[in-house]
């Protein structure tokens, strides 16, 4: 092997290592992400009061199972809007009827539409926004239960 071919060939192993790294990153970046979301999910739920609750506040860590989780955030988006609406009722907090729901909907929605080829160019980035409005007003509402 000539020295040539050799150099080519290192390159070819060093840039395939950074590849790696930097997916690596990338997913775990994702992952310290979702766990913060699940995070603040949990403890909306947690401040609602037992019988409020349309869902145990541990089931939100199922959104980390793979796949499962895009199916898995509608349930959440349901159950989220009526454990809130339930509670601020109780509590007489103004606030509308199922907090989160449209937006949760549509975020959950543009997460399934960004897994089909070229609808995700305009679904992704819709989702991605919609996802953080949504996380935004969860923790918003979380706030307002806060005691």
């Amino acid at each position: 092997m000539d020295n040539n071919n050799f150099n080519n060939t290192a390159m070819a192993h060093g840039l395939g290592a950074a590849i790696l790294m930097f997916i690596g990153l990338i997913v775990t970046v994702e992952i310290v992400v979702g766990i913060f979301y699940i995070l603040s999910l949990q403890k909306a739920l947690n401040r609602c009061s037992p019988e409020n609750r349309a869902m145990e506040p541990a089931m939100t860590w199922l959104l980390l199972i793979p796949c499962f989780n895009f199916i898995w955030h509608f349930f959440i988006v349901f159950n989220m809007a009526k454990s809130l609406g339930a509670e601020f009722q109780k509590r007489g907090i103004a606030e509308e009827a199922e907090p989160g729901k449209t937006i949760g909907l549509v975020a959950s929605i543009a997460w399934c539409c960004a897994c089909i080829p070229i609808l995700n160019y305009i679904a992704g980035p819709a989702a991605l926004v919609c996802w953080i409005i949504y996380w935004v007003k969860i923790a918003g509402y979380s706030k307002k239960l806060e005691v």
